[in-house]
């Protein structure tokens, strides 16, 4: 890629790390007078207001959200919701970086995923791609030592229904547009938040909790949109190492703002992960391009 059209995949880029290190540090901040439940609930209940404002103004996408997959709306979205759960509440018990780091085993699960229900085919370097992220996981979280923190396992288990919810969106793609998707799970989580919350919680929302409210609602929405974005600007092979600085970002952010420390075997481990990924998206972008049916 030219400077010049590198420079908007970039710059989406960009938006989209600040958006996940806010959202990070937003749900830090509301933790301290909300339960996770309640915090979800605000940023599933901000995203819909916002995606229904754009809905009225547009009547194309109030037709795009027809679908005839429903059900299939439900279980990923069920399946993300309890992700959300697990990786929100390990954000409040783990520091940032272990969080981000772990949390990049998702492509490992959704490779295993797809070749279970997709019947994808796992390649050398996607197998490979699994077991580096494996052993960078043991790494990081060190099991059977004193510094093993069993909140790890929250943020595998978040990775893993990701992974899920990745396979299932990419089932969706095929019937129904983005907007569709996103409107979905914005409306079905909503209710699956309200169900747990104490509403009598909300009252102890005061001025100091407005800033992180709207770092919630804005990242919310616009990390998905700006991470869009840029696989649309420029090419996998650009984007995904720029996605990468999310964990030494996030880490100099709980070093500022939290005092935690720069673990060595987080990065160490984080590097394993990232190696197996940076493996196999260098094989998928080698392969050669299918001929047309007229060619063949």
């Amino acid at each position: 890629m030219t400077p010049i059209r590198l420079l908007p995949a970039v710059l989406w880029m960009i938006g989209a790390l600040l958006s996940f290190s806010t959202m990070a540090v937003a749900i830090r901040e509301l933790s301290r007078v909300l339960g996770i439940l309640e915090i979800l609930a605000l940023r599933s209940g901000l995203g819909l207001v916002v995606l229904c404002a754009i809905a009225l103004a547009r009547p194309k996408l109030r037709q795009s959200i027809r679908t005839r997959h429903i059900w299939l709306h439900l279980m990923r979205n069920g399946v993300h919701f309890a992700a959300q759960v697990a990786w929100a509440t390990s954000l409040t018990l783990l520091p940032l970086a272990t969080v981000f780091s772990l949390e990049f085993t998702m492509p490992a699960w959704t490779a295993l995923m797809a070749a279970m229900f997709l019947h994808e085919r796992l390649t050398q370097s996607r197998i490979g791609a699994v077991i580096l992220g494996f052993i960078g996981v043991l790494v990081i979280i060190r099991p059977g030592l004193q510094t093993f923190q069993p909140a790890a396992l929250l943020t595998l288990a978040a990775a893993f229904g990701y992974g899920i919810t990745l396979t299932a969106t990419k089932r969706l793609t095929a019937t129904d547009s983005t907007f569709a998707i996103v409107f979905w799970m914005n409306a079905m989580q909503l209710p699956m938040n309200l169900v747990g919350s104490d509403f009598a919680s909300f009252a102890k929302l005061g001025a100091a909790q407005i800033v992180p409210i709207i770092g919630l609602g804005i990242a919310g929405l616009s990390s998905h949109y700006c991470l869009s974005n840029a696989f649309r600007a420029g090419e996998a092979t650009v984007v995904v190492p720029i996605d990468f600085l999310r964990i030494p970002l996030i880490a100099l952010v709980g070093w500022w703002l939290y005092a935690e420390p720069l673990d060595v075997y987080v990065f160490a481990g984080a590097a394993l992960i990232v190696s197996g990924i940076l493996w196999n998206l260098r094989a998928e972008t080698r392969k050669p391009a299918p001929l047309p049916a007229a060619t063949a």
